[in-house]
């Protein structure tokens, strides 16, 4: 037991360095863009490494059922390690980039590997109360992540977000290596053709969410190319997936009806939680005037309700041996969360916001983990880091296209907002700037900060609509009795 927990420790802290990479570069693009003069670069910084840590999530699970966790975290952590390295070291937006597409390949493993390795620890009863722990990281990341980032970029330099990846990431490996079993190696037939198309298409469908009202108009050819090239992709990927032996993705998965309800539950999640923690430090900082610690502390409500509603959760989940109550009541609490957080405007107080923000850390501290342990508990073993893989490849695709789309809705509000606000000197303001914390000449201050007040209203009304399908979902969820008997993998034998 003592090494189940010493390794659970290195879980917990590959968890909070993938989580706390999506979140901690936003606040230091500004200051990244000066330094290495790209930015019409900018958003590939960040598309980089999410187009590549989504398109590895399948492949990592699959890998890791046939090959055991332990050389996949393994290859997952260096990977992730010597990327961060890299990016600290880039001396140009082209290195930085390519750098961020490294370090995204190894974090596509971290949190799969992380939660299909507590599967393969305790046994489904005793999941609850540890992927309680584990979720609650998502917590920390979704406030640390800005706060952290704007921190080091203003005390030291924006090269730390990258470089303090480092020594975490080495003694996560370090444990994982000691305390890890090998996995005996046999034979298998690997998927590379349902990885590769997968791959191409989930990056084709990205890159027409990013550039989708941004880069280009939705109707380029740049747009719709990638767009129909990645659906006609998926459908190729599902002909292949029927006809291999060894799938990447079993479709035969999506007949249990836990695992598919979990999977557009974690979708919803995804967006939900991308939405809030990128666009709500937007508010804060754009038109409330708050610098990224203000709005780090501003946010701290919605960390601590995570935390503690994620431990209280996954312990009541182990005691009680349910889980569906959880997300229905947890989902509830966000979308009133999103309802209420319409009615922002320009003199809404931090203490109202601090209180609100509550609200969704709550829901969140109750929803995410009950859909990972309801889902391992209804597949086989030999699938369970498939399927663990496959609810998190959704809920990052969930929040890659809600971040895409909301961010386009976003920018065309702020310009029509600004338009109505400003007539001609709306050109004066760099919208793309704006709203990655750039300052705006100061006769022009109320006029943009209500513009963006305005604007920010549409998404939080869409993410309030995408939160009530999370509801719909909760309430079709199967409960399935969580069983007691212990793991039967290696890992378990070995301790």
């Amino acid at each position: 037991m003592r090494s189940s927990l010493v390794t659970f420790g290195a879980i917990m802290l590959a968890t909070l360095l993938a989580a706390l990479d999506q979140t901690i570069v936003a606040t230091a693009l500004p200051q990244i863009v000066t330094d290495l003069q790209g930015f019409e670069h900018l958003s590939w910084v960040v598309t980089a490494y999410l187009v590549a840590s989504t398109v590895t999530i399948p492949l990592y699970g699959k890998l890791s059922d046939l090959y055991g966790r332990r050389l996949l975290f393994i290859v997952s952590i260096t990977l992730f390690v010597v990327g961060s390295a890299l990016c600290g070291a880039a001396g140009s937006m082209g290195q930085l980039i390519a750098f961020r597409a490294l370090q995204g390949l190894g974090a596509g493993g971290l949190i799969p590997l992380a939660q299909a390795t507590i599967g393969d620890l305790f046994s489904p009863r005793e999941r609850g109360r540890y992927q309680g722990y584990v979720t609650s990281m998502w917590g920390i990341a979704a406030v640390a992540g800005p706060l952290v980032g704007g921190s080091l970029t203003d005390a030291i330099s924006w090269r730390w977000i990258f470089f303090v990846n480092i020594p975490l990431g080495l003694v996560a490996l370090l444990v994982v290596m000691r305390t890890l079993p090998r996995s005996q190696r046999t034979d298998h037939r690997i998927d590379y053709a349902g990885a590769a198309v997968l791959g191409l298409s989930i990056t084709a469908i990205l890159l027409a969410s990013v550039w989708g009202g941004t880069t280009y108009a939705w109707d380029s050819v740049q747009v719709l190319g990638c767009g129909i090239g990645g659906l006609l992709g998926i459908g190729l990927f599902i002909w292949i997936e029927r006809h291999a032996p060894e799938p990447v993705l079993p479709l035969e998965l999506f007949r249990n009806r836990v695992f598919s309800v979990s999977v557009g539950a974690l979708f919803v999640i995804g967006a939900v939680v991308f939405a809030l923690s990128i666009y709500m430090p937007v508010y804060l900082q754009g038109v409330l005037g708050d610098t990224a610690t203000e709005s780090g502390v501003t946010l701290i409500g919605f960390t601590g309700a995570w935390v503690v509603m994620a431990t209280v959760t996954g312990n009541l989940i182990t005691r009680t041996g349910r889980y569906r109550v959880f997300p229905i009541i947890g989902s509830i609490f966000v979308a009133v969360g999103l309802v209420i957080a319409t009615q922002f405007a320009t003199d809404t107080s931090h203490v109202a916001i601090a209180l609100l923000m509550i609200l969704p850390g709550i829901g969140m501290g109750l929803t995410m983990q009950a859909y990972v342990v309801g889902t391992q508990n209804a597949v086989p073993p030999a699938q369970i880091g498939t399927a663990t893989a496959a609810l998190n490849f959704f809920r990052s695709i969930g929040g890659s296209l809600a971040v895409a789309g909301l961010g386009a809705l976003l920018a065309n509000r702020v310009a029509d907002e600004l338009g109505d606000r400003l007539g001609a000197q709306a050109r004066l303001v760099n919208i793309d700037r704006l709203l990655q914390g750039g300052d705006v000449p100061l006769r022009l201050s109320g006029a943009t900060e209500s513009a963006l007040a305005s604007a920010l209203h549409s998404v939080w009304v869409v993410t309030a609509i995408i939160a009530v399908v999370g509801i719909a979902l909760a309430l079709a969820q199967e409960e399935r009795r969580l069983r007691t008997d212990a793991p039967t993998t290696a890992a378990a034998a070995e301790d």
